[in-house]
């Protein structure tokens, strides 16, 4: 008799523990297959450590083949499903196509950034949702602080030192607090002209910093932002992105070469395609995380809408905790499914409490419902963190150490330039590079502030030297982001090609010769859901 085949799409936080239990479960009497277009799980809680310098980028990465011995991997990005055949096409990195067979398949593609329709923020915005560009944006704010330094003019200074970040959720509230101590070292060993000081600012339209949290947790964040220097305004986001700044909803127009978009995600495409019954954007399951009519397709992870049968009526929210968890029980229940596990069991879980690492020594936390702030915040913060990876655990500890005993290398890497990481790409896990598969954009359309800014002698994210790099998608032409979790429509961004030679070369910040850039995008009309952090 042979092996069931089961097919994983996604290896974040759902597909990755989806693959490991069932691994641990099978022990062999299965062919289990995961689709990505990575060869790591990314750890995204500590994402903006890695834009703030505190973390080298491999420490928040995991091999997927070490860690899943018994797990076939291939490299790619799922285009369409056949249900009624029972097999995936997709799109590997260098743009060939293939077809995967299966008799479970568990969609697991995560989340997307959420970009809506507010004037210039596409073309001048960048995302965090991928290790490029957390990247991006450590050489990005690096940069600026340096030309800050080297500028004569006041004007020029404060707008290159101002840094905004839209959305106060987990990511962008940890964004903002990191980011305020990484240009204050800079500052302290390079001090500006005129003894001006970076500013940061945090915006959302929320009535208060991390609204999803507990009160007093949010107020522990709001006062830790403050002190630091960061100008936070709630009730307040973004009118118009343009050229030398931002327009806010207030009226006030500030002058940044900087703006980080961290307001919330929206569940992957790939599941629209399929034709089920969806609950805003996701796709409906069971406790059990299956599909109704369909009992060989799971889903979980962002792209599924779990009943919470703890709360009736609605669905687990679309966290990295969850989507862990989610990931576990669905490989039971697939297992079972299968002869190879024990019974089925529906998902139910309670909030253990939340943490969000501020920076320094700050944390804000609520383990088991007791509200902790400073250092024993700070302290269970990271040992929840170090707790929770999969892998690297010592390598993360050491990187923390050394940080709390020696000054941060403020340098630039120069790894991906600006164009690379748009904010409307379907997958900021892999940067753009010229020549790639399936390219089809319009490559006179400017993209990110490197772009925007070109025009400007030494300014922005090129003209000076700039290949900055860069937030579980594919790569959608003129449609919304994604983000890091394969699957979906055709036109990929994958690696491959090579610039022709004896090209001119290209304007500072725009894509080479055949590079495209991003086109325009679509609305969403989803919750402002932050996948990459959660309760603990």
């Amino acid at each position: 008799m042979s092996r069931p085949r089961i097919l994983i799409v996604g290896a974040g936080f759902a597909g990755y523990r989806t693959a490991r239990t069932l691994s641990r479960i099978t022990r062999g009497r299965a062919h289990i297959t995961v689709l990505n277009p990575t060869d790591y799980f990314l750890y995204l809680p500590l994402l903006p450590q890695v834009a703030a310098g505190i973390l080298e980028p491999r420490r928040v990465t995991v091999s997927l083949s070490d860690t899943l011995p018994d797990v076939r991997l291939v490299l790619g990005e799922a285009d369409r499903i056949d249900l009624d055949d029972r097999t995936l096409h997709y799109t590997g990195p260098e743009g060939e196509g293939g077809t995967l067979a299966y008799d479970r398949l568990v969609l697991a593609a995560g989340s997307v950034n959420k970009l809506l329709p507010i004037p210039g923020v596409a073309e001048h915005a960048h995302g965090f949702r991928g290790l490029p560009e957390a990247l991006y944006l450590r050489d990005h704010v690096t940069r600026q602080v340096e030309l800050a330094a080297a500028s004569d003019d006041p004007g020029t200074c404060a707008a290159r030192c101002t840094f905004v970040v839209v959305g106060a959720g987990y990511t962008g509230t940890e964004v903002a607090a990191h980011g305020q101590l990484f240009t204050d070292a800079q500052v302290r060993k390079h001090p500006l002209r005129r003894g001006m000081r970076p500013r940061w600012m945090l915006l959302d339209v929320a009535k208060r910093v991390l609204p999803e949290m507990d009160e007093r947790l949010s107020a522990t964040a709001d006062r830790v932002l403050r002190q630091r220097g960061v100008d936070v305004r709630m009730g307040t986001s973004v009118k118009e992105a343009t050229h030398d700044g931002v327009l806010l909803t207030d009226g006030e127009f500030v002058e940044t070469r900087t703006l980080v978009w961290c307001v919330g995600v929206r569940p992957d495409p790939l599941v629209e395609s399929l034709g089920l019954p969806m609950e805003r954007g996701r796709l409906l399951v069971d406790p059990h995380l299956r599909v109704p009519g369909r009992p060989e397709l799971f889903a979980c992870g962002d792209v599924a809408a779990v009943p919470d049968l703890e709360k009736p009526g609605s669905y687990t929210p679309m966290t990295a905790q969850h989507a862990w968890r989610h990931g576990k029980v669905a490989a039971e229940n697939i297992a079972a499914s299968l002869g190879l596990g024990g019974a089925r069991r529906p998902y139910r879980h309670r909030d253990l409490g939340f943490v969000v690492d501020l920076g320094g020594a700050k944390a804000a936390a609520n383990p088991l419902g007791v509200t902790l702030s400073g250092v024993p915040a700070g302290v269970v913060t990271r040992a929840y963190h170090l707790a929770a990876m999969p892998g690297n655990r010592v390598r993360v500890a050491a990187d923390w150490l050394l940080d709390a005993v020696l000054p941060r290398q403020a340098v630039q890497l120069g790894l991906v330039r600006s164009w690379s990481v748009p904010l409307d790409t379907s997958s900021p896990e892999v940067p753009r590079v010229p020549g790639g598969p399936g390219e089809r954009l319009d490559a006179s359309a400017p993209s990110g502030p490197g772009a925007t800014l070109a025009a400007e002698p030494g300014g922005g994210d090129a003209g000076d030297g700039d290949t900055g790099t860069g937030g579980p998608g594919r790569a959608r032409p003129h449609e919304e982001p994604a983000k890091n979790q394969p699957g979906g429509e055709p036109a990929k961004n994958q690696p491959g090609g090579e610039p022709a030679k004896n090209q001119p070369a290209p304007a500072p910040g725009h894509p080479p010769p055949g590079h495209p850039a991003p086109g325009p995008v679509k609305r969403t009309d989803v919750p402002d859901d932050d996948s990459s952090k959660g309760d603990s």
